[in-house]
Order: structure tokens, then C-alpha cells, then sequence
């Protein structure tokens, strides 16, 4: 079981309960899954772009990524239908809270010029969205065998109802939010 997990389970549960008013223990907001997404746009005229990418996130997050591919055609972009330009993982459960773990305390102190992740990037729905320019803020990433900084969306989903509680669940678990 992955620290934060533990630390989740014994002090963030109560500490949440008290704060947002909640009576039941499960109900209280939780980590649902982690979605980290790299677009490779330029895929379309090298497809060993999209090997290296894949290679680079599978060193990041420990498992292996899905490939997405383009919903529709569009002409300006020289994009047909099918074709292969994302790749993504979904992490749940153990490696999510490790990816969790590793991303708060290690990455995000490694960004350049780094004050804090502004409050306003929820959906609405409890669900919270980080965009990284480059893949050289992860340490698994070796800086000398990168060809070309590639950055990548982390999107964090929770069982939260609004933005207010799942500010408050990630603020327990540690994320650094920038003070309005």
C-alpha cells in the first residue's frame, strides 16, 4: 500500500469529514483515476514519433499506454479518420496514489519558474486538469536520449460532487495550489 494511500485512509478521511460536513465515511471525495494524455500532432508525418512518446510514458507512469486515434478527418491538418495521434494511460488504485505521490512532491518543485497550479482549472464536476510542457520535469526521464520536449495533460478524477470538495481532497493530499 502506497504511503499516501495510508495517510489517506487514517487522517485525510476524518479530517474531510469534519470539514465538508459529511456524516458517512464514504462518502467523502476520493481519488477515482489518473489520466495521463501526450498528443503527438506530429505523428502524422512521422509515425516513430509515437513510438518514442509511448516509450517515454510508459518510463513515466510504469505501464503501458493505449493508443488514441483521430475521431475524424480534417483536411487542413492532413488527418484521416483512424489515424493514430495520441497515446494515454489510465492509472488507477495502487499506481495511481504512487503517480500521485511521485507528481506533487517530485515533478511539480522541478518545474521551472513554478508558483503554484492555479485553483480554476476544475470541470465542475470534481475533476482537476494540469498541463506540462515537457517531459524533463519526471526524473525517470533521461534528458540526453530526449529528441524533442513533448508535453502532456494530467487529469485527475475524483468522486467529488463539486469543485469546492475536490479542492479540499487534493489540498489534504498535498497538491501545491497557487493562493488567489
Amino acid at each position: 500500500m502506497s504511503r499516501l494511500y495510508e495517510r489517506y485512509k487514517k487522517e485525510i478521511i476524518k479530517e474531510l469529514q469534519d470539514e465538508l460536513a459529511i456524516d458517512n465515511p464514504m462518502a467523502v471525495p476520493k481519488l477515482e483515476k489518473i489520466i495521463v494524455n501526450v498528443g503527438v500532432g506530429d505523428a502524422i508525418q512521422n509515425i516513430k514519433l509515437l513510438d518514442t512518446a509511448k516509450m517515454e510514458l510508459s518510463l513515466i507512469t510504469g505501464q503501458h499506454p493505449a493508443i488514441g486515434r483521430a475521431r475524424k478527418s480534417i483536411a487542413a491538418f492532413h488527418l484521416r479518420k483512424g489515424q493514430p495521434i495520441a497515446c494515454y494511460v489510465t492509472l488507477r488504485k495502487r499506481r495511481m496514489y504512487e503517480f500521485y505521490d511521485r507528481l506533487v512532491n517530485i515533478v511539480l518543485p522541478r518545474v521551472r519558474d513554478f508558483r503554484g497550479l492555479p485553483p480554476n482549472s476544475f470541470d465542475g464536476r470534481g475533476n482537476y486538469t494540469i498541463g506540462l510542457r515537457d517531459q524533463l520535469v519526471f526524473p525517470e526521464i533521461d534528458y540526453t536520449k530526449v529528441e524533442r520536449p513533448r508535453g502532456m495533460n494530467i487529469t485527475i478524477v475524483t468522486t467529488a460532487r463539486t469543485n469546492e470538495q475536490a479542492y479540499a481532497l487534493l489540498k489534504k493530499l498535498g497538491m501545491p495550489f497557487r493562493e488567489s
